[in-house]
C-alpha cells in the first residue's frame, strides 16, 4: 500500500522525540557537495533539524574544490597512500578553498533557507590542536620501516569543544572546515572523517553520520548492509570482505562509537535529503554502525 503524506510524518514523530535537544556531528562531503539540488536539499535538511530542537554540526571536506583551484594555480596534486601531499603552497589553497569558499558556502545556503550558521576551521577557538601526522610503510619483514613524510597532514591530538557548545546554545548551526593548529601555530591538513568522528566524541554526540558516494557496506552480493556491528566490521576487514576506501570510513564510524557516540551511520550523500531519510524513518538508507 501506497505510503501517505501523513504516514511519512507519524513514521518520523517518534525520532524527532528521540533526538530532540541532541547532538547530532554531520559529515558533509562527495557528490552532495557538488550538485546543486543535492546542496540545497542538505542545507534544508540540516535547517530543519535545528527548527526542530535538534543540534547539527556539519564538518565538510571539499576535496574536488581544492583539486580545481589547485589546477588552476599549475600546482600538481600528489597523493600518498590516500592523502593529500601537502607542503607550504599546497597548505595556503587547502586553507583558503576549506575555510574560505566552500565554507562559507556551506553557510550561506543553510542562511538561505532560515538556518542561522556560522563557519568555523579548527583554529577558532582553539577548536582542533593536532600534531603532523607520521606514515610508517614496510614492504616486508626483512626491511626496516620506511617513514613518508605527507607534509602538512595532521593528526587530531584534542577537541575543545567549548566555541561548539556556545554556539550552539544559541540557536546556531557550526560548520566546520577541517583544519587544526599545532603547537607552534603551524595549520594542519586533517581527514573531515576524523575531525568528524573526533568531534562527534568530544560532543558526546546521540549520532555520527557519514555522508558519502556509496550506500555503505555492501555485503558479497554487493547489496547494502544495513546494520552491522564492530564484531563484524573487524570480521570483515580481515576477510577482505569491507575493503580500499570503506575501511577508513568504518575506523572513524566505530572510534566515535568507542568514545561515547550512541550509533554511527554511513549514508549516500546523492540521494535527495539523505540525512532526513536516515534519522527519521524505520529503515533508514545506509548503513547503522553499532557496538554490540
Amino acid at each position: 500500500m501506497t505510503q501517505t503524506l501523513a504516514d511519512i510524518l507519524i513514521e518520523a514523530l517518534p525520532y524527532i522525540q528521540k533526538f530532540s535537544t541532541k547532538t547530532v556531528v554531520i559529515k558533509y562531503g562527495g557528490h552532495a557537495m557538488v550538485d546543486e539540488g543535492l546542496k540545497r536539499d542538505f542545507a534544508n535538511d540540516i535547517t530543519l533539524l535545528k527548527y526542530i530542537g535538534i543540534n547539527p554540526v556539519v564538518v565538510h571536506g571539499g576535496g574536488p574544490q581544492i583539486n580545481k583551484v589547485l589546477d588552476s594555480m599549475g600546482i600538481t596534486s600528489t597523493f600518498i597512500r590516500g592523502m593529500r601531499y601537502t607542503d607550504d603552497a599546497t597548505m595556503d589553497v587547502v586553507e583558503m578553498v576549506l575555510g574560505g569558499k566552500v565554507n562559507k558556502d556551506i553557510v550561506a545556503r543553510i542562511n538561505r533557507e532560515g538556518g542561522k550558521a556560522v563557519g568555523l576551521t579548527g583554529k577558532d577557538g582553539g577548536l582542533i590542536t593536532a600534531e603532523k601526522m607520521k606514515i610508517y610503510h614496510q614492504e616486508d619483514a626483512t626491511k626496516p620501516p620506511e617513514i613518508i613524510d605527507p607534509g602538512m597532514v595532521g593528526n587530531v591530538t584534542q577537541v575543545n569543544p567549548e566555541i561548539i557548545h556556545t554556539l550552539t546554545d544559541h540557536g546556531f548551526i557550526p560548520i566546520i572546515a577541517p583544519v587544526g593548529i599545532g603547537k607552534n601555530g603551524e595549520t594542519y591538513n586533517i581527514n573531515a572523517d576524523v575531525v568528524a568522528s573526533k568531534i562527534a566524541a568530544a560532543l558526546n554526540a546521540e549520532r555520527l553520520i557519514l555522508v558519502t558516494d556509496v550506500d555503505g557496506v555492501l555485503d558479497s552480493d554487493k547489496q547494502l548492509v544495513s546494520s552491522i556491528t564492530d564484531r563484524q566490521i573487524a570480521e570483515q576487514i580481515a576477510d577482505g570482505r569491507i575493503k580500499g576506501g570503506m575501511i577508513p570510513k568504518v575506523e572513524c564510524a566505530l572510534a566515535a562509537l568507542k568514545n561515547g557516540v550512541k550509533k554511527s551511520h554511513i549514508i549516500n550523500g546523492k540521494t535527495p535529503h539523505a540525512v532526513l531519510l536516515e534519522l527519521f524513518t524505520d529503515s533508514g538508507i545506509g548503513t547503522q554502525v553499532f557496538v554490540d
